[in-house]
């Protein structure tokens, strides 16, 4: 079958990476200087270093995007991936890795340059995440890595804010776009992390109004696009720009925008937080699948709650058990369709 006759719910673009996590007390970050609950760029002797202080829990591939088409497939969905990796070791690893969640990924690995991505994760007792990231080949993602057959089979092409933090990676980002609009179908952006919003906020938010028609991010991340300390100002101002905003807000819940209707839905109860690494991204593994079977915007919250409630149960951005049961069984006990 050639790639223009599949039929994708999602096309995911994002930083390959692989994560390698480990768990730290405070004092570690404090010790090193090191910011907590960001996602920090780092240099790859730097993040070298940190490696070398650090007893890896686990090393699992990852990336923001990359997480949640995983997530997607899970819930049962037919996700892609567009993302760059070397041809090594890691690299090789995150195919196998990708394929093996149910994953198309046709991207071809660079065979000379930077390294396959890596990210340092710590989780501090909080259970909070604070990533100490080498992009390495994700960097090198440009506009013919973008494949227009690709795009036109997905449903909605999904987008990671992280890849703002590199100049090629831009015009990449661009041109998926305008292929999706060519094509009748949605793009979906999220925000990511609100370092990666600081650096690009003018140029984050003429994507955001010019290309986005579903916008994902979290309570902070939203009042740092528009420099606003107060959330719900933050949400009206976002209603002209975009079709539908989904932002979450930890055990607040979450919140849909879409027009003059906001959407209030709970988070799920979680008895012990282990690891918030990946919360978002399932989260919008969780909408997106609804979307694309076309349940209701407060549904699309529900599922996006129960799968990123699944994640942060354990360690890693990979779910551990079926989302897809998962799912059915958590919307029947609220006596909604499964």
């Amino acid at each position: 079958m050639s790639k223009a006759e599949i039929y994708y719910d999602i096309v995911g673009i994002g930083n390959a990476i692989v994560d390698v996590l480990a768990k730290v007390g405070d004092g570690f970050l404090k010790e090193r200087n090191l910011p907590k609950g960001c996602m920090t760029l780092m240099d790859a002797k730097t993040a070298g270093k940190i490696y070398a202080d650090i007893v890896p829990e686990r090393e699992v591939p990852g990336g923001s995007a990359a997480n949640t088409v995983a997530g997607i497939a899970s819930l049962g969905g037919t996700p892609a991936f567009i993302g760059k990796i070397h041809d090594d070791e890691l690299g090789q690893e995150f195919t196998r890795d990708i394929g093996a969640a149910g994953v198309d990924f046709f991207t071809i690995p660079l065979n000379e340059g930077p390294v396959t991505g890596r990210s340092v994760v710590l989780v501090t007792p909080d259970a909070e995440r604070s990533m100490f990231t080498y992009l390495g080949a994700a960097t090198h993602l440009t506009e013919e890595d973008i494949d227009e057959e690709i795009i036109q089979a997905g449903k909605i092409t999904y987008i990671e804010g992280y890849l703002w933090d590199t100049d090629c990676c831009q015009g990449a980002l661009i041109k998926a776009c305008q292929l999706a609009h060519k094509h009748g179908r949605k793009v979906a952006f999220t925000l990511s992390d609100t370092t990666c919003i600081t650096r690009n906020r003018k140029e984050i938010f003429n994507f955001v109004k010019e290309y986005v028609d579903v916008l994902f991010a979290n309570e902070e991340e939203i009042k740092a696009l528009f420099a606003e300390d107060d959330f719900y100002k933050s949400l009206d101002l976002i209603k002209p720009h975009v079709e539908i905003a989904a932002i979450t807000r930890g055990i607040k819940g979450s919140v849909v925008v879409n027009g003059r209707t906001k959407t209030f839905v709970e988070a799920e109860v979680v008895d012990n937080v282990v690891d918030t690494t990946g919360a978002g991204d399932l989260y919008a593994a969780g909408f997106l699948f609804g979307m694309t079977q076309e349940r209701s915007l407060g549904t699309c919250a529900m599922i996006g709650s129960i799968v990123a409630a699944e994640i942060i149960t354990h360690y890693g951005a990979r779910p551990e058990v079926s989302l897809r049961g998962l799912v059915r069984n958590k919307l029947l006990s609220y006596g909604k369709k499964a």
